[in-house]
């Protein structure tokens, strides 16, 4: 079969074609496939490489080790083949904005995108229309400079609080997150660009992640780490998905022909492209068997050992075919293919914009004493310490990080309606500087940015600040990101400075009856338990965005009220959380292998069924008014295929605000362990005046009844009475009512794979 040598920067030409050869879009794939060779079929699966400092040459695909990039800074580019009329499309991160180069070698433009908040926060709004605002504008910028498909969103579950990019996932819950994701994709997608929903599945830390196995039985696997990606993939169908770089029970995921090919496709009946993340797996024929269409970005390696299977029979050519196929239906969805004329101005103002009004919108009021919050804005002398408020932690690091041209600081947004005290400033500003100089980069790309230690606060400048200003804020701050998990201790807990500026701002400040209030700019959870009582108000702003500072003024000011609702509980010590003693795996400093011991019982779930205390639960968020929850209704006390229930809240305070109405589902439990109650829906209400009354709807169907059933692999909902509980968290319930189901269901039947021990089905 003949090979064709194309020189490298013709591959990025697009050519009118030859009109002896079949041309994409102008002819059946089938046509283009057979014109191709097995060496460019076996390219065209693949990216162009990436020039990482370190890799040895095996780690690139041949003949790209000059890889160039048309989206300087973006992930991924695939290969082009001019000939056949098959143009390269570009794959950029990342899930808080697109992630490229803000500069380009002689070139006086700057390319530079929006910081939008973290999933986590997003996920704290509890709101499907915010979510797929931001995926609106995000997409924007993705079109504009001249990109194909976005690597996004994550939503892997919050199992433990120190996963290192807990910050780009959602939620501990599946709902949550794949409601979110579904949103966020509908709203990118909608610019024509594509999204990579990841990373699947069970990619729950960042420890050892590229070999790391995953022991989960298959109950857990169906209920908690894949079911947010069947809601989403449901509900947005995302042009394509990432499988993850950890093992599930002994197998790649994207080795796993179960997971891949048998769940994925074939029982969701997911008809987008499935490709690997970056470097991820050992073996690429075993990779292109599993139902993985795109290997990325490529390695000589895989390259090989693809065209070795073809050669040897271990890899057919129908499947290799089929793959291709796939990758060509991607392309021909491209903007490049299109001849979109992109033009590198995205509106980035508008854009702010919805960066500023998400943040705000999913800041969460862990505690308000007094009414401490809101500040009246004006003369206000504000005493503002802490070192994220002047340098605010927009985001965390790696694929996530964004180029942004501006990031503003809780101190910049302050300052436009307080009086700040500027000399404290400006001790701050001299001690970050300094500290800057000093910092070492990290060794590795993306890894994380060590921050510097917290500036010490005297008892005697506290004290004296308290004389002078009328109310103190401090913030705490915490970055985290790729390939390292976070640490409990200094991490999860306070350090000794911290602890130590929170003993002695609490004191000096209420000696003179001055309010004391902490900022939490932090991308998962912290411990609390130890010191939230020192403090008068405590506002979780999560990493913000560019625009973070601006939200900030909005609500401490009460320009906004906040809304915001915890997708993930904050419990009372490290120790309290189920997975606390597996996590991050065995052995502890390199993790070979982790077990789920604690099955479904994940977040609120394992809480509330172990009755362990919680400082604030799954759902909570304080407002600045009252809202009353009341009329409850279901259209039958006896289910059949579908009930509908509604509520109305009725906004009883001074203040205008929204209100997260959560339903939960109590289960019967005498065949197999249920949870307490599960999420069942949610609704955020209309901004409600006060004295304004809205009724929310839920329907709940089938699935919402059922559980999965290892022993017959199936989905399956117990007769008997099934509670229903609409509240403002999983422990504030405000409304119950029942019904019943009066026989046992098989709601769905699937297939029996993945469990642990079990050896996987189909071609390895």
């Amino acid at each position: 079969m003949k090979k064709y040598y194309i020189p490298f920067a013709l591959m990025f030409a697009y050519t009118s074609g030859n009109a002896q050869l079949p041309q994409l879009g102008k002819d059946p794939n089938s046509k283009v496939i057979n014109a191709m060779s097995v060496q460019e079929k076996a390219r065209l699966i693949m990216g162009l490489g990436m020039n990482v400092p370190g890799f040895k040459d095996n780690m690139q695909p041949p003949d790209t080790l000059k890889a160039y990039n048309p989206v300087d800074g973006s992930a991924g580019v695939t290969y082009a083949i001019p000939r056949l009329g098959i143009p390269a499309i570009v794959l950029t991160d990342g899930p808080a904005g697109m992630r490229i180069n803000p500069n380009r070698k002689n070139d006086k433009a700057t390319y530079y995108c929006t910081a939008f908040p973290i999933g986590t926060l997003l996920a704290s709004t509890w709101d499907d229309a915010t979510i797929k605002k931001v995926g609106r504008a995000i997409g924007s910028e993705v079109k504009e400079y001249g990109a194909d498909v976005l690597l996004a969103p994550a939503l892997n579950i919050h199992r433990n609080p120190l996963g290192g990019r807990n910050f780009e996932y959602y939620s501990e819950d599946p709902l949550v997150s794949g409601r979110s994701a579904a949103a966020y994709i509908n709203g990118v997608q909608e610019n024509g660009v594509g999204t990579s929903i990841k990373h699947f599945a069970a990619n729950n830390h960042e420890s050892n992640r590229m070999k790391i196995n995953v022991e989960v039985d298959q109950r857990a696997l169906r209920e908690i780490y894949l079911r947010g990606f069947e809601i989403a993939t449901a509900a947005s169908n995302p042009w394509t998905l990432m499988s993850s770089y950890n093992k599930i029970n002994g197998t790649y995921t994207s080795q796993n022909y179960d997971l891949i090919t048998t769940i994925l496709q074939k029982e969701w009946n997911y008809k987008g492209l499935v490709m690997t993340d970056w470097f991820a797996g050992d073996d690429g024929a075993a990779q292109m068997n599993a139902g993985n269409h795109m290997i990325m970005p490529g390695t000589k390696m895989q390259y090989n050992q693809i065209l070795e299977a073809i050669k040897n029979g271990n890899l057919k050519m129908s499947m290799l075919d089929a793959n291709v196929d796939k990758v060509l239906d991607l392309i021909l969805r491209s903007p490049t293919f299109k001849h979109y004329k992109y033009s590198n101005k995205p509106n980035l103002a508008a854009n702010a914009i919805v960066a500023k009004d998400a943040a705000a919108a999913g800041f969460v009021l862990l505690k308000n004493n007094n009414n401490t919050l809101p500040v009246i804005a004006g003369t206000t002398k504000i005493a503002l310490f802490g070192n994220s408020a002047y340098q605010t932690i927009t985001g965390g690091t790696g694929s996530g990080d964004v180029h942004k041209a501006y990031g503003i600081s809780i101190a910049d947004g302050l300052n436009k309606y307080y009086a700040v005290n500027k000399n404290l400033q400006q001790q701050y500003n001299d001690y970050l500087n300094d500290a800057d100089k000093k910092m070492k980069k990290p060794e590795m790309m993306f890894m994380p940015v060590e921050l510097p230690a917290e500036k010490i606060i005297t008892a005697a400048e506290a004290e004296e600040l308290a004389g002078k200003c009328d109310a103190a804020i401090l913030t705490i701050g915490r970055t985290s990101g790729e390939f390292v998990d976070r640490k409990q201790d200094n991490d999860f807990s306070l350090t000794e400075t911290e602890r130590a500026n929170l003993t002695k701002l609490s004191f000096a400040f209420h000696a003179k009856n001055k309010r004391f209030i902490v900022l939490l700019n932090i991308g998962g959870i912290i411990e609390m338990k130890t010191w939230y009582d020192m403090a008068d108000a405590i506002l979780l702003v999560w990493q913000p965005g560019q625009e973070g500072g601006n939200a900030v003024k909005d609500v401490v000011s009460g320009v906004v009220n906040p809304s915001g609702k915890l997708a993930t509980t904050f419990p009372e010590q490290y120790l309290d959380v189920p997975s606390a003693r597996s996590f991050p795996g065995t052995p502890a400093e390199m993790p070979t292998n982790v077990k789920y011991t604690e099955g479904i019982y994940v977040g609120y779930r394992y809480f509330e069924k172990n009755n362990v205390p919680v400082l604030y639960p799954f759902g909570y968020g304080l407002s600045y008014t009252d809202f009353v929850y009341s009329n409850v209704k279901i259209s039958s006390g006896v289910f059949k295929d579908e009930l509908f229930i509604t509520a109305d809240i009725t906004n009883t305070g001074k203040t205008a605000g929204r209100e997260v109405v959560q339903l939960y589902i109590g289960a019967p439990a005498k065949q197999m362990s249920k949870p307490v109650k599960e999420l069942k829906g949610f609704a955020k209400t209309n901004l409600l005046l006060p004295g304004s009354k809205q009724t929310v709807s839920f329907k709940i169907n089938k699935m919402d009844l059922a559980s999965f059933d290892e022993n017959i692999s199936a989905w399956t909902a117990e007769a008997g009475e099934y509670k229903i509980y609409i509240g403002a968290s999983s422990k504030d319930i405000k409304l119950n009512t029942s019904f019943t189901l009066p026989k046992n269901l098989i709601v769905k039947e699937v297939n029996n794979v993945l469990a642990p021990g079990k050896k996987i089905t189909g071609l390895q």
